[in-house]
C-alpha cells in the first residue's frame, strides 16, 4: 500500500522566497564540513548531490576560504582563491541543483582564526590579537587599517562574482561560531577599535552593511545573500550576546535576504546528544523572526518532523536548518514527504561526522556508512548493488556491524540468518545506550532492528552461541563473524603494552562489569580510581557512573585532557565540566604503574615520579580484546569448508579490530556491498583525485 504524507507536515513543504530565488520547501542543509574540502572535490560534490536527490530545498557547501590571506591550515575546507577554483565548485553546485535545490556557498574570511600556515601571509583581523585556533598557534593578527578594510570588501566582491560563475544561487557570509570576520567585527571581545568600525553596535555593524551592499550591487540581481551570526557568543560581558544579536537584527532588519542563526561557539551549536537536546537553541532564537521581514533559519539537530513543523507553525523559524541530520539521512525530507517517517535514519548526535574535519581525514557517520563514499565507492544511502551469484549468508553476532551487514545484505536480496548469542539485539550499543547521556545512541539499533523486521528474507535467532561445528553443519555459503569485543582487565593499552602488576586483592572492574551492574549500587564512603588509557568517551562516562553511585572518584589519565579524543567530537570541555561538577578529582598527565591491595601507584608521564593513591576499587578503561575465537576455529578447519558448502568466512567490526561504533557499521555495510564482487587484487578500493602537476 503506497505511503502518503501526513497533512500535519504540509507546512514543511511550502515554498519560501529567499531574495531573487524560491526554495521549494523548508528543508535547509546549512553549511557543514566533511573532511574533503579542496582535497576531495568530487567526493564532496557527490555527497551534496545525494542530498538534492533526497529532497532538500537548500543545500550549502562547507565554509569556503574566499581569499588566500586568511586560511585555517591544517584543516581542509573548500577554497575560492582564484578562477582555478571555480570548476571544482561548479561541479558541486551542479550536483546540488539536479533535483531542484538551491545551491549555496558559504564565504569565510577567518580573521582571528586564520593562522595562514600554508600561505605564510600575515593574518588580518579587526584588532591586533593572538590567533584563536584549536591548537593555540603562537601567531598574532595585525589590525586591519582602513585600506585593508577596503581591500577586504573588494575581495568579498571578487569571491561573490566567482561564486556566481560557479553556479551558486545563495551566498552565506560567515559570522558565527567565532570563525568568521563578521562576528569578529560584531564582538567587543575581538573588535577593540576606536574608529568608525568599533565601539557602538552601529559602528561594529558597519563592515557587514558595507559588504552586503557591495555584493548586492555586484551580483544581487541573481544571487541571494544570507548572513550567519551567532545567537550568543557565551564568552562573558565582552561577547556578542543574545540581546545584542536581537538589536543587530532589528537595526539591520532587511540587510541580508535571510538570517541564518547558530548558537555561540561550534561546541555550543553542534554539541553532542550527551549534552544538547533536540531544538536546544529554541529559546535563543525565539522572537528574532519578529524583528525582520526576512526569513530566518535555525538549527538544533532536528530529527523529529513534529518538532520541525511546530517550529514553523509557531513562527520561530521559516526554514529548518540541518547539518548532522542531513548527514545521517540525506533522504530525510523525501521520507517525510512520502509518509515514511519510520524509515528515517535519525542522527544520534555522536559527532563522529565532525571528527573528519578535526582530524583532517574524511568524515564518517555512525548511522550512515555511505557518507562521503557516494563518489569514492559509488555507495548510495538508499540503494544497494545487485545480488551476486550466492544465495545464503550467516551473520554471527547482532552488534552494530552484524545488524548493518544483515540489513544491507537483505536489501541486496540475500537470504540472511542472524545468530545472536544473547537475548538482545545491539551488542555493545544495547549496553552503552543505558549509560548516562548515551540513550540517543540506541537509534543505531532501533533503526536496523525495524528495517530488518520488515524483510522477509531475514531470520533472527537468539540464545545462539555457535561453535565451528555448528557453523559447518548449517551449510551457509558465506559466514560473517561479528562477535564483538570485551574490555581488557590487565591494563594493556597505550601506557602498558604488556599487563601491568595487579594484585588480585584489589576490587577491579572494567566497563563491561559496570554495564553488567557487577558493582554495588551504593558506593558512598568508597574511593574509586578510574584509570583512562582509552581517551574516548568511556573513561569519562565511567567516572560519572561511579560519582553518581556516591563514590569519591579519582580519574587518572596519562593525557593532558579528560577524554582526550573527544576534542574531535566537540565534547571534551563539557565532559570536564560535568566531572568537575560531580566532584571528580581529575589527575592529568599521570599513568598507573601498579595496582596493589588498597592503593594504586601512579606516575608522572614526564618525570616518571611515582605516588601512591589509596582507594577501595579501580575501574580499568584501557583497550579491548576481540571476540574472535569462532573465526579462528573456522580458519583452523578451512579444509572442511568446501564439503560444508562454505565459500567464505570473514570477520568484521570489533571482532576484527575494536574501534568506535561508526567503524563497526561501516564494516558491516562494506561487507554487504563487497560480497560476491570481483577480486580487485592490490587496486585501491576507492577512487581519489590527484593534484595536477604545475609547469616547471
Amino acid at each position: 500500500m503506497p505511503h502518503t504524507r501526513d497533512s500535519k507536515y504540509d507546512i514543511l513543504f511550502e515554498p519560501v522566497p529567499i531574495g531573487p530565488h524560491v526554495a521549494k520547501n523548508r528543508f535547509y542543509q546549512v553549511p557543514h564540513c566533511n573532511g574533503g574540502g579542496y582535497r576531495d572535490p568530487s567526493a564532496a560534490a557527490a555527497m551534496r548531490g545525494i542530498k538534492s536527490e533526497g529532497g532538500w530545498g537548500v543545500i550549502f557547501t562547507e565554509q569556503t576560504e574566499m581569499h588566500h590571506t586568511s586560511e585555517i591550515t591544517p584543516f581542509i575546507e573548500l577554497r575560492l582563491w582564484e578562477d582555478k577554483d571555480i570548476p571544482g565548485l561548479r561541479r558541486m553546485s551542479d550536483a546540488m541543483k539536479v533535483h531542484g535545490a538551491l545551491a549555496g556557498i558559504q564565504l569565510a574570511y577567518s580573521g582571528i582564526n586564520g593562522p595562514n600556515f600554508y600561505t605564510k601571509e600575515v593574518p588580518l583581523a579587526p584588532s591586533a590579537l593572538p590567533i584563536r585556533t584549536f591548537t593555540n598557534d603562537p601567531v598574532q593578527a595585525r589590525a586591519l587599517d582602513l585600506t585593508d578594510i577596503k581591500n577586504l570588501r573588494r575581495w568579498f566582491v571578487n569571491a561573490a562574482k566567482r561564486s556566481k560563475m560557479a553556479g551558486f544561487d545563495l551566498i552565506c557570509l560567515y559570522g558565527a561560531h567565532g570563525f568568521g570576520i563578521f562576528q569578529h567585527f560584531l564582538s567587543r571581545a575581538t573588535n577593540q577599535r576606536t574608529d568608525e568600525y568599533g565601539g557602538s553596535l552601529e559602528n561594529r555593524s558597519r563592515f557587514a552593511r558595507e559588504v552586503v551592499a557591495d555584493i548586492r550591487e555586484a551580483v544581487g540581481d541573481t544571487t541571494a545573500i544570507t548572513m550567519r551570526v551567532s545567537l550568543d557568543e557565551t564568552i562573558g560581558e565582552l561577547g556578542f550576546s543574545n540581546a545584542e544579536v536581537r538589536e543587530f537584527v532589528e537595526m539591520n532588519a532587511d540587510l541580508p535576504d535571510l538570517w541564518d542563526l547558530a548558537h555561540g561557539a561550534w561546541e555550543d551549536c553542534s554539541g553532542p546528544s550527551r549534552f544538547k537536546e533536540e531544538g536546544a537553541q529554541e529559546l535563543l532564537v525565539k522572537g528574532i523572526r519578529e524583528l525582520s521581514s526576512k526569513p530566518v533559519v535555525g538549527v538544533g539537530r532536528f530529527t523529529s518532523p513534529d518538532v520541525m513543523a511546530r517550529m514553523v507553525r509557531q513562527g520561530i523559524l521559516d526554514l529548518i536548518g540541518c547539518a548532522r541530520p542531513s548527514i545521517a539521512d540525506p533522504f530525510l525530507p523525501k521520507k517525510i514527504e512520502e509518509g515514511r517517517i519510520e524509515d528515517i535514519r535519525e542522527c544520534i548526535g555522536c559527532n563522529m561526522c565532525i571528527t573528519g574535519d578535526m582530524t583532517m581525514s574524511i568524515s564518517r557517520c555512525t548511522q550512515n556508512p555511505t557518507f562521503m563514499e557516494e563518489w569514492r565507492k559509488g555507495w548510495h544511502p538508499e540503494r544497494m548493488n545487485a545480488k551476486g551469484e550466492s544465495q545464503t549468508v550467516l551473520v554471527v553476532g547482532a552488534g552494530p556491524a552484524g545488524l548493518e551487514a544483515t540489513r544491507a545484505l537483505s536489501l541486496r536480496g540475500y537470504d540472511v540468518t542472524l545468530a545472536e548469542a544473547t537475548t538482545t539485539l545491539g551488542g555493545r550499543v544495547a549496553r552503552e545506550r543505558l549509560l548516562p547521556g548515551l540513550s540517543a545512541w540506541g537509534r543505531v539499533v532501533d533503526y536496523r532492528q525495524y528495517q530488518i523486521g520488515q524483510r522477509t528474507n531475514v531470520e533472527t535467532y537468539f540464545d545462539s552461541r555457535l561453535t565451528a561445528e555448528d557453523v559447518l553443519a548449517f551449510g551457509f555459503e558465506h559466514v560473517a563473524i561479528s562477535t564483538g569485543s570485551h574490555w581488557r582487565r590487565d591494563g594493556v593499552a597505550r601506557q602498558h603494552v604488556v599487563p601491568m602488576p595487579i594484585d588480585g586483592a584489589m576490587t577491579l572492574w572494567t566497563p563491561d562489569d559496570i554495564m553488567a551492574k557487577k558493582h554495588p549500587e551504593n558506593l558512598t564512603d568508597k574511593t574509586v580510581v578510574v584509570y583512562d588509557d582509552d581517551h574516548y568517551y568511556m573513561g569519562g562516562v565511567m567516572a560519572e557512573v561511579m560519582a553518581k553511585a556516591g563514590a569519591k572518584v579519582i580519574l587518572v589519565t596519562p593525557s593532558a585532557y579528560v577524554s582526550d579524543w573527544t576534542r574531535n567530537t566537540l565534547e571534551q570541555g563539557a565532559i570536564h565540566v560535568r566531572l568537575d561538577d560531580l566532584g571528580v578529582d581529575i589527575r592529568l598527565n599521570r599513568g598507573v604503574t601498579a595496582i596493589r591491595a588498597g592503593e594504586v601507584e601512579t606516575n608522572c608521564t614526564y618525570t616518571g615520579r611515582r605516588r601512591a593513591v589509596s582507594c577501595d576499587a579501580v575501574v580499568l578503561v584501557g583497550s579491548r580484546t576481540s571476540e574472535d575465537a569462532l573465526y579462528h576455529d573456522l580458519l583452523a578447519r578451512q579444509d572442511d569448508w568446501a564439503d560444508a558448502g562454505i565459500k567464505s568466512v570473514k570477520i568484521i567490526g570489533d571482532a576484527a579490530a575494536p574501534a568506535p561504533i561508526a567503524w563497526a557499521t561501516y564494516a558491516g555495510h562494506r561487507y554487504a556491498r563487497e560480497l560476491d564482487t570481483p577480486d580487485i587484487g592490490d587496486a585501491l578500493p576507492f577512487r581519489r583525485e590527484v593534484t595536477e602537476l604545475g609547469p616547471m
